[in-house]
Parts: structure tokens; sequence; C-alpha cells
């Protein structure tokens, strides 16, 4: 790899990162792209590069959310033993899928994701945020956009848990994190604010990734050159993409999110 190869996988980590801690995903979604089509690398070799960063977008990101009160460390907890669950299957289940078939899957779930984002912004206000303080789960946090506290309650549990274990396949499969799943499962199905379910799920993106970080690590995909380049990036750029977090609106996050994924599908459907 040249010094110039170097800089630009550090450049796309930083922006990757920046988004990744933004919308709770990880930034693999945008990474991978990046990597295949920019930089020639495998699928497999990509989607592996991709897991490693995003265990740095959740160090980077996961304390300085806890510190601020937005995360929902009670239900990252809940959700993320079934996340697990699911992220080693899904490392296992890469390693005997080519490469193309898993950029088409990709892409196929780009776009599903896209749709049910995107109904939620036309369907639903912040305003329905419900709060029961005899739920399960309940948290609370100071928004700094819309200066107020808010105040919500954890509904349906039990099919955000089923969800989790999807979103950890998912994450093993393609290297995404997961939190293209559980972000909008948390605001869709349980009533979560968009900022504390990013929040939320930036903190357990982190521990998803290690369960299929080993798997791809044993079977010789790892490259450590890509692979440190990018981190490098993603570490600066997720510092940056949690103080944006905190200062947009719920809205606006959840149309940048669409938009991205959109971009992102299509090229790697059609590429």
């Amino acid at each position: 790899m040249s010094p110039l190869v170097f800089l630009l996988v550090v450049l796309a980590g930083s922006v990757t990162g920046v988004l990744g801690a933004l919308l709770g995903i990880g930034g693999g979604i945008f990474l991978i792209p990046v990597l295949v089509m920019g930089f020639g690398l495998p699928m497999h070799q990509a989607v592996a590069a991709s897991v490693v960063t995003i265990i740095a977008t959740s160090s980077a990101t996961a304390s300085v959310y806890v510190d601020k009160g937005i995360s929902n460390i009670r239900l990252g907890m809940s959700l993320e033993v079934m996340t697990t669950i699911g992220a080693v299957l899904g490392g296992v289940t890469a390693n005997y899928l080519p490469g193309d078939v898993l950029q088409k899957i990709f892409g196929v779930f780009l776009l599903f994701m896209a749709a049910l984002m995107w109904n939620k912004t036309r369907t639903r206000t912040t305003a329905e945020i419900a709060f029961d303080p005899a739920a399960a789960i309940t948290g609370e946090y100071y928004d700094e956009a819309e200066r107020r506290t808010v105040r919500y309650s954890v509904r349906r549990l039990r099919a955000s848990m089923l969800a989790s274990i999807v979103a950890g396949n998912l994450s093993g499969l393609l290297g995404i994190g997961g939190g293209l799943i559980k972000v909008p499962v948390m605001t869709m199905v349980s009533g979560v604010p968009m900022k504390a379910a990013t929040a939320t799920s930036n903190f357990m993106i982190g521990v998803t990734a290690v369960a299929s970080a080993f798997i791809y690590f044993s079977y010789g995909h790892l490259d450590p050159l890509y692979t440190a380049a990018a981190v490098l990036g993603v570490l600066g750029g997720s510092q940056l993409g949690t103080r944006l977090g905190a200062r947009l609106r719920n809205r606006t996050i959840v149309a940048v999110f669409v938009a991205l994924i959109l971009v992102v599908a299509v090229r790697m459907l059609f590429s």
C-alpha cells in the first residue's frame, strides 16, 4: 500500500466515523462500498476491516453518549445478549457465501431499511413518544437541540430482542454493526427517541463486532494495513460525529440516515 492510498483510506474512515457515530450504525454501511469499489478490496476483506472499525467507533463514542446520559444502558444490555448470538452465527455463515452474493444481500437489505425509515418520517413525530413510569425500562436525557428533557418508556421489548438476533446475524454476515436494524426497531417498535436509539446502538455495536471479528481473523480475511488506516480515520471522525449528534434534531438525523442508505444501496446493487 502506497502512502497516498493509506491517507485516502484514513480520510474515508474519518467520513464513515462521523456518519457512524451520528447515526449509531458503526459506519460499516459506508466504509464497505468505499473499500470494495474505491480501493478494489475483496468483499470479505472489506467486511473484516469494517468489523474492526465498528469496535473503534463504539469505543470512541459510547463513553461520550453515556456521560451525557443519552444511552439507555439497561436497554442496551437487554438487546446485546441476543445480538451477540446472531453475530457469531453471521460471522460463520459469511465465510461460506461468495463475495458478490454478500454484496447483493447488502444492497437489498439497505433498500428495505431505507423504506422503513422514510415511512417513519412521514407517519410519526417526536411528539408521539410516550412515557409510562410503570414500564420495565424507561429513560430520559436532555436534548441540547430542543432545549428540553425527553422522557420515554420502552415498549414491546420482546419484539426488539427478537429483531436483535437478526441485527447481530447481519452484523456478522455483512460487517455493518447491526445498528441499521436496531435503530429503526428501537424507534418504530419500542418508541425510543432517535437520539437515544443511536446512542444506545453505539454502546452495543462494539460488543457485537468483537464477537464476529475473531471469526474473520481466524479465516485470514483481515488486511492489517487497510484495517489500521480505516481505524485511525474512524477514531477521529467518531469524536466529531458525537458532537454533531447532540446538536441536530431527530428528524434531521433520520433524513440523513435515509438519504445515505439509498445512495449506498444503489451503488452496491448496480456496481
